[in-house]
């Protein structure tokens, strides 16, 4: 008997973030929870007859006792127990920055499934808070599973070329709600007699770049980059900085936070594990981000050793265990049907 259908289709919809949470899932389950049966299902992009139609028939089909849903896109016909995955609420905390069609989803599908589920797992108790506020979900129904980092990130790696300079770095896309504006401007308000660089992944935007500027440093997109040469990044960085909003999450301050380099984030976007290791300010506040950015280079020890401090506990934060985590909601719900 099949007894969890996790809802498997990778869309265009999905962030990276999303398609690594369910790969990781997926590749994790089967070693992190024998004792349950797991069954993909689903294919096709949002929107349409795979999801509406093809979906409800592939779940029916499985026989399985409930279903996960990893995102917020799923069919309006939801015949068994699930458990649901909210990333974030983002949508609905700053709706200024999206469109109509996406208030008008979140209001027909995205709230009535957030409140039929029997339960939600989320990253961050952050979003427990959000859940109660903008859908009016209790904290009991709510589970908090910090997602995780690949081992892998420890292995040993031949060091970077030498830098001409040293560096902070982001990694992550350019949306409205990632709030780069306020690290641009941080970058260059920083004293002009340090020589400090910007790494930001991404293509290169050359109304940024000719916006925000330093004599002593550059503002480098470095592209998307392969696995091995993000580790080098955040082991090579003298801080990695992430200014976001808000976040669900946030693995890259996770995998920056495990290999010891100094972490600056938001308040609303540092991953609560990972807070007690960092330096914070309030996302709107440049002149907040940009004295810590002056302290760091004018003295990067106490931001090393407060980073140092949290390399060990952090690395028990794996997708293993993150998986381990998953299961044991699913095993909540298929207790409660």
């Amino acid at each position: 008997m099949i007894d969890v259908a996790v809802d498997a289709r990778v869309t265009r919809r999905m962030s990276l973030g999303m398609r690594a949470y369910l790969h990781e899932l997926l590749t994790r389950l089967p070693s992190a929870a024998p004792d349950l049966c797991v069954e993909r299902v689903g294919g096709g992009e949002n929107f349409g007859w795979a999801e509406q139609i093809g979906l409800p028939r592939a779940i029916a089909l499985s026989g399985a006792r409930m279903v996960h849903y990893p995102t917020m896109f799923a069919p309006l016909r939801r015949s068994r127990p699930y458990l649901l995955t909210i990333h974030d609420l983002i949508h609905l905390r700053y709706p200024r920055l999206f469109g109509r069609a996406t208030a008008l989803h979140y209001r027909l599908v995205g709230v009535p499934l957030a409140r039929g589920a029997a339960r939600l797992v989320m990253g961050d108790d952050r979003t427990i808070r959000d859940c109660e506020a903008y859908l009016g979900i209790p904290p009991e129904r709510c589970r908090v599973v910090p997602l995780g980092y690949d081992p892998a990130l420890l292995d040993d790696l031949p060091p970077p070329p030498a830098l001409e300079r040293p560096f902070l770095f982001y990694a992550g896309n350019h949306k409205p709600h990632k709030n780069l504006a306020t690290l641009y401007a941080a970058w260059a308000a920083i004293a002009p007699g340090h020589a400090i660089d910007l790494r930001v992944t991404g293509p290169p935007d050359a109304r940024i770049a000719q916006r925000y500027s330093r004599v002593h440093g550059q503002l480098i997109f470095t592209g998307h980059l392969a696995p091995a040469d993000l580790r080098r990044h955040y082991r090579a960085a003298l801080a990695y900085v992430h200014p976001a909003l808000v976040e669900g999450f946030g693995i890259p301050m996770l995998e920056a936070a495990v290999v010891g380099t100094p972490v600056i984030a938001s308040t609303g976007a540092i991953p609560g594990i990972v807070e007690p290791f960092a330096a914070t300010f309030d996302a709107p506040d440049v002149r907040g981000l940009t004295g810590l950015l002056d302290d760091l280079v004018r003295d990067p020890a106490p931001f090393a050793a407060r980073a140092a401090e949290g390399r060990l506990p952090l690395r028990a934060y794996t997708w293993d265990r993150f998986a381990a985590g998953t299961a044991a909601a699913y095993r909540e719900v298929l207790e409660c049907s």
